[in-house]
């Protein structure tokens, strides 16, 4: 493990937990990496997520896999105390604060930038209060204007996902006219409501919110058009890891496939996206996807360094047309006469 925690029950301490030391340098937004795409790992604090089935309910297990993740190369960890699969109950928010603020806390104070998954405006305020940098809310349309007023008040960057309804809803709110033009109009309604309360533009993190209030052929029609999100002039967050479309697609013998065998199809998701431009993604297994997040940047550098290369010599006056022409002249030239037949 690294040196900045000893692991869980080993060196002097004698907690279980893991031993964290203070923290070098102070993780913020403005220092996320500019150069590719932003990976955000999730933790899920819960009993009932669809992903993992409660792995790390408990506060040993929740900040030994924050840790992880952290080490492992995630940019960003998204702790998270109620689960939003569909058919969820609704979790007090009191109990939700019980689970991740002292995960948020350790994160923090090991040098991990923190995003927090909720709802309520008291448990994000008390999630910034414990050193979380980013709130990360799957409300949509339904968003609460305390949360709002807390985002205007404080200016932390703020998620704003698209969904509608609430986990025991979504799923029969999937009419649309055109998923993508109408997920970008619902979007930029709500984002209005945080611009007119003073949130900052630059705060605002739009999330197409793949998987909420969507059917499979509407996830994918919403990751082939990214984008017309992208036009928005937000940075945009997308999240695919694990979820039921992908299941469904890598169905064998009649069965969708478990939500843990869908980590190469997320990973494949997140180097189209990267390569569409996105800011950012929110995976599971944070190694694969940090990994297709490097191919895909350096893919884009490829293509700019060839797009900077032919302006500049357009600037020159030498068209890659003109070069081309050149070349064959320079060619014919050096080339010797073909031998003529004696007649």
């Amino acid at each position: 493990m690294d040196s900045l925690a000893a692991a869980p029950g080993t060196g002097p301490a004698t907690s279980p937990l893991p031993v964290l030391r203070a923290r070098t340098s102070v993780a913020t937004f403005d220092r996320l990496p500019t150069d590719r795409t932003v990976v955000m790992g999730i933790l899920n604090c819960t009993p009932d997520s669809f992903s993992d089935g409660g792995e790390y309910n408990s506060l040993d297990t929740a900040i030994s896999h924050g840790l992880r993740m952290f080490y492992a190369g995630a940019d960003i960890i998204d702790v998270g105390g109620e689960s939003t699969r569909p058919g969820a109950e609704d979790v007090d928010e009191a109990e939700e604060q019980r689970r991740i603020l002292p995960v948020v806390e350790a994160l923090a104070k090991a040098g991990a930038l923190v995003s927090v998954d909720t709802r309520h405006a008291s448990t994000a305020a008390a999630a910034i209060d414990a050193g979380a940098g980013l709130i990360n809310d799957v409300s949509g349309t339904n968003v609460h204007p305390d949360m709002i007023a807390l985002i205007a008040e404080r200016q932390v960057p703020y998620v704003l996902m698209h969904s509608r309804g609430d986990s025991r809803h979504m799923d029969s709110l999937t009419r649309y006219d055109d998923v993508v033009g109408d997920v970008v109009r619902e979007l930029a309604e709500v984002r209005e409501r945080f611009y007119a309360a003073g949130v900052k533009p630059e705060k605002i993190i739009v999330d197409p919110g793949v998987g909420f209030s969507k059917n499979a052929d509407q996830n994918w029609e919403l990751l082939a058009n990214l984008d017309r999100v992208v036009a928005m002039g937000n940075r945009v967050l997308v999240g695919t890891s694990r979820k039921r479309f992908l299941g469904s697609l890598l169905t064998t013998a009649g069965k969708a496939a478990a939500p843990k065998e869908r980590d190469d199809a997320t990973s494949a998701t997140t180097a189209l996206a990267a390569a569409q431009g996105i800011w950012g993604v929110r995976v599971h297994d944070v190694g694969a996807s940090l990994d297709a997040a490097k191919v895909a940047a350096r893919m884009l550098t490829g293509k700019r360094n060839r797009e900077a290369r032919l302006a500049a010599q357009a600037a020159e006056g030498e068209s890659p047309e003109g070069q081309a022409a050149a070349g064959q002249a320079a060619a014919g030239q050096a080339r010797p006469e073909p031998a003529r037949a004696s007649l």
